[in-house]
């Protein structure tokens, strides 16, 4: 793989918080356009990862580059995002009162102060983007409801939708699936399938029969460094990974 296929590297990188190390040397190499599941046991160093990831949490040692020149441990939260780096956490925090529209259009990219946001009419260019945003997380029917009137899994989608209205080239995915239904769920490994057309996708999941449906290939954190990675059947086949992780 060249330099140019890369989007994200991280080489050696260990956190150490307290005398406890939440990552160990972690090495892994994301390529543009790829989406990747993580998975491992609690505390293998998942979040972590997303916090260096996101300039949340600076490393003690290790590089962490975006492209083949962007140094993220040398930036700050708001610089990380602006490079076009969306991360979704597991609860889902959207604008309850606000409309399923009101919440995309405050959250287009581009000048939206408070004061300015909800006053200023759309333009045509939002209202299209708007609706492909609306079409992708299968909200198209739910443009005028509120916010906090969506079910648990309309949340999430919202909310990973007001995400892909800044139009990130990685989105970062802490367990979307939680507390979902078995529809949602599949309606889920859909929509992120549709999203992985346009943006590289890293999605953090405890579910594995939701990591299955993704088909894409899966590493595994255990210790705070990658014990495994593969396709689904090549890691669930690990012993070391039925050892740490799959056999509890």
């Amino acid at each position: 793989m060249s330099e140019a296929d890369t989007l994200l590297y991280l080489d050696s990188v260990t956190v150490t918080f307290d005398g406890f190390r939440a990552l160990n040397a972690l090495s892994l190499v994301l390529e543009k356009g790829e989406m990747r599941a993580v998975i491992g046991p609690n505390g293998a160093g998942k979040t972590t990862m997303m916090d260096v990831i996101t300039g949340k949490t600076r490393p003690d040692t290790g590089k962490v580059m975006f492209g083949a020149d962007i140094d993220l441990t040398k930036l700050d939260e708001p610089a990380i995002a602006a490079l076009g780096i969306g991360r979704k956490f597991q609860k889902p925090t959207v604008f309850e009162p606000h409309t399923v529209w009101d919440n995309l259009l405050l959250a287009l990219a581009g000048d939206r102060r408070p004061r300015f946001s909800l006053f200023a009419k759309e333009t045509a260019a939002e209202r299209e983007k708007i609706e492909s945003v609306l079409e992708i997380v299968r909200l198209k029917d739910h443009r005028d409801r509120r916010g906090g009137d969506l079910s648990h899994g309309q949340k999430q989608w919202l909310e990973i939708g007001m995400l892909l209205a800044q139009e990130p080239q990685l989105l970062l995915v802490d367990e979307p699936v939680a507390g979902m239904t078995d529809a949602e769920t599949e309606q889920t490994a859909e929509l992120l399938r549709a999203i992985n057309r346009t943006s590289s996708v890293v999605v953090v999941e405890h579910d594995m029969a939701f990591v299955r449906a993704l088909d894409v290939k899966v590493t595994v954190l255990h210790e705070g460094s990658v014990l495994s990675d593969g396709s689904i059947d090549h890691v669930s086949a690990d012993p070391r990974v039925i050892e740490v992780y799959l056999g509890r």
